[in-house]
């Protein structure tokens, strides 16, 4: 079974991301069921370069995210989690999420969040929630969209199971308490819908890997047992990349924060069609692709 092939979305195609008329015409899938506007590693600070990540170009990267969504018009916009960077105090670390917040705001489209370790840094998670003026008070939860089910994972807690906040922790660290876990069951096990996944911290890769959430082949468990989920998308490590495993894919998004300039930005729509086939469109340096059977 052809479960994806890749696509790369050519860089002629960045301005609008439109398929030309004839192609949406003849493409029985060119009007999904969802649309999801996807970015993840922002890493928004007001501070100088450090390597590869420039963190104050995520903020004119994020205008052209945002004009672009608002242009879209998906059903949600999902960042992936680390939208800000550690700032040296707590009220700049508030300040730069009240920046980078406003400016993904301006697309007007719904926005949810998932966690990443550097958006508890400093602050708790409900500082983070409530200075990014999100309406979402957890970090992990599931809704129907478009007859799927959107769940989205929260790996930010440490061994002892305690939440990250305050630096508190070692990101290298990375778990989902047993509560969680079940939540997932459950909720998986009630739902009528197919599901997808988003988590900022991988799941595809044995705990041993830094990046890697130390429950993973737990969590990988339960989604394979589920029957409903096909896809997972996670951040984190700042690649492209994709695991397949035991029929279900496991997509890395690339970070936003990466490469100096407007041309290094990393943004995707993802097009989810009543089939259960998927279309991810990546601009600049994501990577699209396609998945489904």
């Amino acid at each position: 079974m052809q479960r994806r092939q890749f696509i790369q979305v050519s860089s002629m195609a960045l301005g609008t991301g439109l398929l030309p008329a004839a192609t949406r015409a003849a493409n029985p899938k060119a009007t999904p069921a969802l649309t999801i506007g996807l970015l993840t590693d922002v890493h928004y600070a007001d501070k100088p370069a450090r390597g590869s990540r420039f963190y104050r170009d995520s903020l004119g990267k994020a205008e052209v995210a945002a004009e672009f969504f608002k242009r879209m018009k998906p059903d949600l916009v999902l960042c992936l989690g680390d939208l800000i960077d550690a700032a040296p105090s707590l009220e700049e670390e508030i300040s730069d999420l009240k920046t980078i917040s406003e400016v993904i705001d301006r697309s007007g489209r719904p926005r949810r969040h998932v966690l990443g370790n550097h958006c508890v840094h400093t602050l708790t998670k409900a500082e983070f929630f409530k200075h990014a003026a999100l309406s979402q008070t957890t970090g992990h939860f599931s809704e129907v969209i478009g007859g799927t089910r959107i769940v989205v994972l929260d790996a930010c807690f440490t061994g002892d199971m305690e939440p990250y906040q305050r630096k508190n922790f070692e990101w290298t660290d990375t778990n989902i308490p047993e509560g969680q876990l079940k939540w997932l069951e459950s909720e998986l096990k009630a739902s009528k819908e197919p599901a997808v996944v988003f988590i900022h911290q991988r799941i595809d890769r044995p705990p041993s890997d830094h990046h890697t959430v130390n429950q993973s082949p737990r969590v990988r468990q339960i989604l394979e047992r589920s029957g409903k989920v096909s896809a997972v998308f996670q951040g984190h490590s700042h690649q492209n990349d994709l695991t397949t495993l035991n029929g279900i894919d496991y997509c890395t998004l690339a970070a936003m924060v990466e490469g100096q300039g407007s041309e290094k930005n990393a943004y995707s729509l993802l097009e989810i069609h009543s089939d259960g086939s998927m279309t991810l469109k990546g601009y600049h340096q994501q990577v699209g692709r396609e998945f489904g059977e």
